[in-house]
């Protein structure tokens, strides 16, 4: 096992080259031990990460050592801006329109069977299947298909310096140090996963940070590290919300979460909370990719990182996620396969998260259950400019979807009413050009990413 300062050094021996050079590109041989999986999921984590250069307040100094491992995607998009149906379509390689998986509030237990999950697929096939912290949204996660799962640690509670709560949107600055939060434990068990030794299975271990998820309650030295003052608010435009239809209007909520933040003068003290929340999930990130790097697997382990979805903090005068917009689809993406991937390469390539399902079976050689239709991402991991013509689909309710390509945003609601952005040239969407006739051709064309299955909403969750 070469240590970690050796793998950092960008010295080498010309047999140490001739031996990289002989590494199989792509899954395991019989002269190879299957590669493991190491499966990253930050929960509401938008693109406000350094490498992607969206946010210039924003401090990920280990997400951005974790891109410069492999591939980083600048434009990846959800399959739905809410926790439970976006993982629910990753986990389960099925997209909302597929499931009636729409909302949180949706129990996918029941339409979606065991054996068609992600980790049991990986089970199925002889990995040693573990994880922690929140992969499925909420308690939706069934035990039975993981070898081992964490159970929730119970936090010690310091107390807070100070709470905040506008119309739901809640922080607070906390005593105490980093095991003050979950997360903290969350990545303990991965980092003890990570020092096994001697297991002659490969493993899958899942670790699911979970914030920046509200309430962004972190330790007040994460705070300290954005100053209240050098707090900038996002590009935002008063009349953003004129050229946008009615259903859009209603999904930005302006009279919600937006008044109530604006009128308690709370705009940047949420900002700078978010990006605590930020930072302190990244330093725990780079908790575990110290562990990882330091073990033994690090050369024979796929490594996915995934937002789970974006995020809005008053563009659009919305907040939360719950929308088909740029801010809150949009969410990193990372990739580190050995034998696959260059080192710190960005793809500017539009994908989005069903893509991981066929991709880690493409990568580990197992086979890609018939029920998922995600198209696998290998060759963009091979050659991140490759050429790529599909666009990134999203959608938030039954017959309510966006589609994304490089330079466009296409947003078709349930009424028929429309948006369309040209992000060459708007990269905030602040203009409406569905009306154009101009543009007519290319709605026509994107459109054609929309799903032809629209199943029904299935039944809400009851306690």
């Amino acid at each position: 096992m070469r240590d970690a300062t050796s793998r950092r050094s960008t010295e080498g021996t010309g047999c140490l080259a001739i031996a990289f050079c002989l590494l199989a590109i792509g899954p395991a041989t019989a002269d190879q031990s299957p590669p493991n999986v190491l499966f990253i999921a930050v929960d509401d984590l938008n693109h406000w990460v350094g490498h992607l250069q969206r946010n210039r307040q924003t401090i990920t100094p280990q997400l951005d050592r974790l891109a410069a491992w492999g591939v980083s995607f600048r434009h990846a998009y959800c399959a739905a801006p809410a926790c439970n149906p976006s993982r629910a379509a990753l986990m389960s390689g099925m997209r909302p329109s597929t499931t009636g998986v729409y909302h949180n509030s949706n129990d996918y237990r029941p339409h979606i069977a065991p054996e068609q999950t992600l980790n049991s697929h990986f089970r199925a096939h002889g990995y040693r299947v573990t994880g922690a912290g929140k992969i499925y949204h909420g308690t939706y996660g069934r035990r039975q298909e993981w070898d081992d799962y964490l159970k929730r640690p119970k936090v010690r509670s310091l107390g807070a310096f100070s709470k905040s709560d506008f119309n739901g949107v809640r922080w607070s600055v906390l005593k105490g140090e980093d095991d003050a939060v979950g997360d903290y434990f969350t990545v303990n068990y991965c980092i003890e996963e990570l020092q096994q030794t001697g297991r002659k299975r490969p493993f899958f271990l899942a670790c699911g940070i979970f914030r920046p998820h509200m309430p962004w309650s972190v330790p007040k030295k994460y705070f300290d590290m954005h100053p209240l003052e050098q707090i900038e608010l996002p590009p935002f435009r008063e009349n953003d919300l004129d050229d946008i239809p009615e259903l859009g209007v209603k999904t930005a909520k302006p009279g919600g979460d937006h008044r109530a933040i604006r009128d308690g003068k709370a705009w940047k003290q949420a900002i700078q909370a978010y990006l605590a929340s930020v930072t302190y999930a990244d330093t725990q990130l780079g908790r575990l990719l110290d562990a990882f790097e330091a073990s033994a697997h690090f050369d024979n382990t796929i490594v996915v990182l995934w937002g789970d979805h974006g995020w809005h903090l008053g563009e659009k005068h919305h907040w939360r996620k719950f929308a088909l917009w740029e801010e809150a689809t949009r969410a990193p993406l990372i990739w580190k396969a050995p034998g696959v991937t260059p080192q710190g390469a960005i793809s500017s390539r539009t994908v989005d998260f069903m893509s991981i399902y066929p991709t880690l079976c493409e990568l580990t050689d197992l086979p890609v259950p018939e029920h998922v239709k995600g198209r696998s991402i290998v060759s963009l991991l091979r050659d991140p400019a490759a050429a790529w013509p599909h666009p990134a689909l999203t959608t938030h309710g039954r017959n309510r979807h966006a589609v994304r390509s490089e330079k466009w945003r296409y947003i078709r609601y349930e009424d028929g009413s429309e948006e369309l952005y040209d992000h060459d040239a708007d990269p905030y969407e602040w203009n409406n050009l569905a009306d154009a006739p101009q543009h007519a051709n290319v709605k026509r064309q994107l459109s054609a990413a929309f799903p032809s299955v629209n199943r029904p909403e299935v039944a809400r969750k009851t306690k």
